[in-house]
Parts: structure tokens; C-alpha cells; sequence
């Protein structure tokens, strides 16, 4: 990203009739614009974010002690969630609705020869160029901002289950990676609550280690604030998932895993599920909640639990006199 050029300060000296030597008047030229970019909530990707912008210049100054209009600030709209990095280094995380951060600064407008008038030099011929905008690397990056991440193994059925709680329409099909970037849908409630729930795409084993896209995938789960932990009940020792996940986001961040949490069992509608989720309540002590994604059954006592877990989650932020994510 280039921030605009300051505009040329001119060499210029007033004349008009009966007044030959009128002195200095050359005008300084205009700021460069600066880069911003800005949080909208409508926009949802970053996608739309080009990989080159150049900021508007400075016009130049004029005669008769003009000076030359600032560049316009260039705009960039980016989604919630999305990280700003430079040299590896985190320079920006904004995730306030409207919040900005300047991208690149423009330059400096040059003086015009009236800005050198003194009692030393009554007739000073010196006007300097504006300065070059400010020029920037950035990489930008999008950890999808959510209250609720489903988190499962490819093919347990998440985007299927997003589909059926809230009014987001992932593509679903039956074969690994259907998924390649996080898909957020609105659960709405009468008493118009809303929350946010991410799809995560599916997280495979030693994704810490960035197999298949782990980290790309991993991301996304760190601003969620509490976890469906989503289990393929029509799979041998479904156990395994939940033990396998913890893992594997306890390997990406320390505590990651330890969040609040629900523990989901899709496709109880399959034979071999009713068999697999008795051994899977033997293996495990915290709740779990059976459900089919694809029937429909049993979606009421998802769709409770949830806003228990949203609730829990609003008293906290107001108790620690946090603004909650509002949708």
C-alpha cells in the first residue's frame, strides 16, 4: 500500500497593474491522502481486498497564496476479525464494528516560495516538491469472529447441522474439505437474541503440526467463545474425536480447549449411531446432547444449551465490564 503524494509548492510572484513587484505568492501544495482501512460488518471476506491500493495525491499549490486540497482518504472496508500483520509482527487486531487503522500515511505537501519570504530574503525563488506517500507491506488476515465454533472431523456433519439452526447455506456434500473457509450463520431466538455460529472447517489430526490446512483452520476457532464440539456418531469409538480435538487445539493454544463447551452427537438417525452413543456416554462424563442434523431430531435441546452457553457468556463480559459481540 502507497499512501498519496504531497502535492509540488509553486514559484510564483504577484503582479498586476501599478504593482510590478507584488513579492511572493506561490502556494503550498496538499497533503497526500492516507490509506484506512475500515471494519464494516457487512462485509464478511477478504476476498474483495486487492493486493496493490495507491493512495489519492495532493494537488499542487497555485498562485496568489493558493494552497493545493489534500488528498481524500482512501477507504478500504474490511470484515470483523481481521488481523493486521507486518514483518510477521501483529500491528493491528480490529474487531470493533467501524473501528479504522491508517494503512499508509500520505506525504507532505511541498512549501510554496512564500512560505521562505523573510527579512533576509525578500524575494525567495525556492519551492519544494511534496513528499512521497508512505509505503507499506501488509498481510491481512481474517479469524472469523463468531460467538459459538463448531469444531469436528470432515464429514461429521457441521455445515449440514449450520444449515438446519440457523439461515446460513454452506455447501454440504460427502466428501472430506467440503469446506474451505468458515461459514458464520445467525441462530435467531424470539426474544430477537441472535448468535453467532462458525462452521470451522474440518480439523484432521496433527493439524497443529499444519497438516492438510491446519493452521489456516485453527485460526478461526481462537475468537469463538465457547465450542460445539461436533462427533459422527455413525463412526467406531466416537470417543476418539472428542479426545483427538481437544488435542489438537490444546497443541495450537494452551487453554483453547478448556473453554466453555457443548458435546454434540450428529446422525443419531443412523443404526449403528443409538449402539455407538451408549459406549460414547461410558467414555465420557460431560453432557451430551444426540441429535440429526438431516432429520431434524432433538434440534430444540441443541438450540437451548446454546443460548445457556450465550448467556453464561454475556454475564461474564459483563462482569469483567467487556462489550459482548453483537450480531
Amino acid at each position: 500500500m502507497v499512501g498519496g503524494n504531497g502535492g509540488e509548492g509553486i514559484t510564483s510572484f504577484h503582479s498586476e497593474p501599478r504593482k510590478e513587484f507584488g513579492g511572493p505568492d506561490g502556494g503550498n501544495g496538499g497533503d497526500g491522502g492516507r490509506i484506512i482501512l475500515k471494519v464494516d460488518r457487512q462485509v464478511k471476506t477478504l476476498y474483495p481486498v486487492s493486493s496493490r491500493y495507491k493512495g489519492f495525491d495532493g494537488e499542487a499549490g497555485s498562485s496568489k497564496n493558493c494552497y493545493g486540497a489534500n488528498g481524500e482518504c482512501l477507504y478500504i472496508k474490511i470484515p470483523l476479525g481481521t488481523v493486521v500483520k507486518e514483518d510477521g509482527e501483529i500491528v493491528a487486531d480490529l474487531s470493533e464494528d467501524g473501528e479504522e487503522y491508517v494503512a499508509a500515511y500520505g506525504g507532505i505537501g511541498g512549501k510554496g516560495n512564500r512560505f521562505f519570504l523573510n527579512n533576509d530574503n525578500r524575494a525567495p525563488t525556492t519551492a519544494t516538491p511534496g513528499e512521497p506517500g508512505q509505503e507499506r507491506v501488509l498481510h491481512l488476515e481474517l479469524k472469523t469472529m463468531a460467538h459459538a465454533g463448531m469444531v469436528g472431523f470432515p464429514n461429521a456433519g457441521k455445515s449440514s447441522l449450520l444449515r438446519a439452526i440457523s439461515n446460513a447455506k454452506p455447501a454440504v456434500a460427502a466428501y472430506p474439505f467440503t469446506t474451505l473457509n468458515p461459514h458464520v450463520g445467525i441462530v435467531k431466538y424470539q426474544d430477537y437474541e441472535q448468535i453467532a455460529v462458525a462452521d470451522v472447517p474440518g480439523i484432521i489430526r496433527g493439524a497443529h503440526r499444519n497438516r492438510g490446512l491446519g493452521l489456516a483452520f485453527l485460526k478461526h476457532v481462537e475468537r469463538c467463545r465457547f465450542l460445539l464440539f461436533v462427533l459422527d456418531l455413525s463412526v467406531a469409538e466416537p470417543w476418539t474425536q472428542f479426545q483427538d480435538l481437544k488435542y489438537e487445539l490444546e497443541q495450537y493454544e494452551e487453554g483453547l480447549s478448556q473453554r466453555p463447551h457443548a458435546i454434540i452427537g450428529n446422525k443419531i438417525d443412523l443404526p449403528q449411531s443409538k449402539s455407538n452413543l451408549k459406549l460414547l456416554k461410558e467414555h465420557v462424563e460431560q453432557r451430551i446432547i444426540p441429535l440429526s442434523a438431516l432429520t431434524g431430531d432433538n434440534l430444540e435441546e441443541l438450540l437451548l444449551h446454546l443460548r445457556e452457553l450465550y448467556d453464561d457468556y454475556l454475564e461474564t463480559e459483563k462482569s469483567c465490564k467487556h462489550n459482548p459481540i453483537k450480531w
